[in-house]
């Protein structure tokens, strides 16, 4: 019997690695997901479209749960940015599904990379360094994983 080989483990780029490992399990499977999305074909796209979203949501609320817990200061304008996303997210694909809109599904899919780049390195960064202050990040740093 043949056994699908596993799958490998989703990497993340150095430069969007905040060494806390739950956060970036998360990120690394959000670029995962966008990458699949990338190279979907239309016939794909929404199915592909629609895990990165069920992830996505999953992600974002973990993230705001524990910006509540630690009453982080920041949590409204980091919980907008999450919810502005998500209300794009589903106009883009009520564009692509009702109006096959591929182009405009592809564009956001471009814009993404983007912005996930500048909200790890700032919003995510700080709300990273709090939970570290307040002993509830992981552990500080990837090298200490064994």
């Amino acid at each position: 019997m043949n056994l699908p080989a596993p799958r490998p483990s989703p990497t993340l780029a150095p430069d969007l690695q905040l060494g806390e490992p739950m956060t970036d399990a998360m990120h690394a499977e959000f670029v995962a997901l966008l990458d699949a999305l990338a190279c979907a074909s239309d016939e794909t796209w929404i199915g592909a479209f629609d895990a990165w979203t069920a992830h996505t949501k999953q992600h974002f609320a973990q993230e705001e749960a524990w910006m509540e817990e630690m009453n982080f200061g920041p949590r409204h304008c980091h919980g907008s940015q999450h919810r502005h996303v998500l209300n794009v997210a589903g106009e883009v694909r009520r564009q692509v599904a009702d109006e096959g809109r591929f182009d405009t599904g592809r564009q956001l899919v471009s814009e993404l990379r983007e912005w996930f780049a500048w909200h790890v390195k700032s919003m995510d960064a700080l709300m990273v360094e709090a939970l570290r202050e307040r002993g509830i990040a992981q552990i500080d740093h990837v090298d200490q994983i064994v």
